[in-house]
């Protein structure tokens, strides 16, 4: 079977805002409809770069694809940080055979003409209709085919490192082992599947065997080993989340994601201390993000329930209104986060003093704000469901409440999700109810969500 050289395409992923227009561009179709198909046209193999970047790393992997792709192309829309750091490590190992491409109209923050760059049209609103993905496939190939037809003769160096510095030399591309950077490749994408099949069927065991095929976890690709990791999640193996996590190389340890959701897993299993720990030094490294202020005000509400049931109101109230402080931080800190601020007025609610409502009056808007600009700007998922259902129920709106359960079970991927919604509804209710307040409807609610089996999106 002929073995086609191999072409890394590094391009934005998904739909990215034009910086000059403000309209949106989807670069998957950009991808789909035309880069593709060109590279296949021209007798190549596309591979696209990771979309998983693990806290801002460019992993091991995505080097050795720069370095031993036969051909690249650089999709240099929007000016990309990513796509322009990889470009420059490209440039800097391989003296020809990288093809940058841009939308023409587009600000970049250099002359692209020296690098030989070729424009390309988005059309009328940014929208890429068939006739502009036809010509790019076009012009693309033709480009392609001609950097194929210099590589040959060895006549054509397209890197500015390499034209600027005649001495400098490029490393023995050839002795990097080429054709097990291949199966790699393949490999990846396969674990990939494999894992997202396990998640679907909640199959534990099957991403244990999963994890077991990967082998030494050092030498793992990063996006697989986070995928792995995170699929522990999606079926509540909070052990073998925190296992993993022992045997990743420095580097994903590192990441804030991976910390994150490392002490997630150790709240989950009732270790508060040490999730608290976990959370605290991301906390004092990065500042106050409404992720990690939101995880450590959960921790706090934990903690406050169990308080509760062992009939220590003192103890309990002191939880609540740490676990208010700090989902009130995180919201603070970034106000497009509808998840802390949800849990703010939820928990105000429960403590039900006139200072702590009125103060959960004044933020229901703001977090209603959030979650409705959150639904025009991107896919929705459960939790904006589950947002817009806990405040109906805050603001006593059977109707909205009832059309946000329906969204929400639709929308269900990992069945923590909606029993975590049931447990917050709980609360509600319970203090509501202590308040003399009818919770008939709100019963129902958190019925169906305890009978969510996890197969939304």
């Amino acid at each position: 079977m002929t073995q086609h050289p191999l072409c890394f395409v590094l391009m934005p992923f998904g739909q990215k805002r034009d910086p000059g227009t403000g309209k949106m561009i989807d670069f998957d179709r950009v991808y789909e409809e035309a880069i593709r198909p060109a590279v296949l046209a021209a007798e190549m193999d596309p591979i696209r770069a990771d979309e998983e970047r693990v806290g801002g790393i460019i992993h091991k992997p995505m080097f050795e694809r720069l370095m031993l792709c036969d051909y690249a192309i650089a999709d240099l829309t929007t000016a990309n940080a990513n796509v322009f750091y990889e470009l420059g490590v490209r440039h800097a190992v391989r003296p020809s055979t990288t093809l940058a491409i841009f939308a023409s109209g587009q600000p970049l923050p250099f002359d692209a003409n020296f690098m030989r760059a070729l424009p390309y049209s988005l059309g009328e609103s940014l929208a890429f209709a068939s006739g502009d993905a036809a010509r790019l496939q076009r012009d693309l190939t033709n480009r392609l085919l001609e950097l194929k037809r210099l590589q040959q003769q060895a006549a054509a160096t397209d890197s500015p490192i390499f034209q600027l510095l005649p001495d400098y030399r490029a490393p023995d591309i050839a002795r990097l082992k080429t054709d097990v950077f291949r199966a790699k490749a393949e490999y990846a994408a396969n674990v990939k599947n494999d894992l997202a099949k396990a998640r679907s069927c909640r199959d534990r065991e099957g991403i244990h065997a999963i994890e077991k095929g990967l082998g030494l976890i050092a030498d793992a690709e990063a996006g697989v080993v986070v995928d792995t990791f995170l699929s522990y999640r999606a079926v509540s193996d909070w052990n073998a989340m925190v296992d993993l996590f022992g045997r990743m190389p420095v580097t994903l340890q590192r990441s804030i994601m991976v910390r994150e959701q490392l002490g997630f897993a150790y709240n989950r299993l009732g270790q508060r201390d040490e999730a608290t720990r976990v959370l605290e030094d991301v906390l004092k490294e990065q500042g106050p993000s409404s992720e990690t202020c939101g995880l450590l005000g959960r921790i706090q509400k934990d903690l406050w329930v169990e308080a509760t049931k062992a009939k220590q109101p003192l103890l309990a109230r002191g939880h609540l209104d740490r676990a208010i402080d700090m989902y009130r931080l995180g919201f603070e800190t970034d106000p497009r986060d509808a998840y802390p601020g949800i849990n703010v007025a939820t928990l105000l609610d429960i403590k039900g003093d006139p200072d702590a409502i009125a103060e959960r009056n004044r933020l229901v808007p703001v977090v209603l704000y959030a979650v409705q600009r959150r639904l025009k700007s991107t896919r929705p998922d459960y939790w904006d469901y589950a947002t817009l259902l806990e405040l109906a129920v805050l603001a006593e709106d059977q109707k909205d409440g009832v059309t946000s359960l329906a969204r929400a079970l639709a929308a269900v991927r990992e069945p923590w999700e909606p029993q975590t919604t049931a447990n917050n509804l709980g609360f509600i209710r319970d203090a509501r109810a202590a308040r003399g307040a009818d919770v008939g409807w709100v019963e129902e609610i958190i019925a169906a969500l305890k009978n969510a089996k996890g197969l939304g999106a």
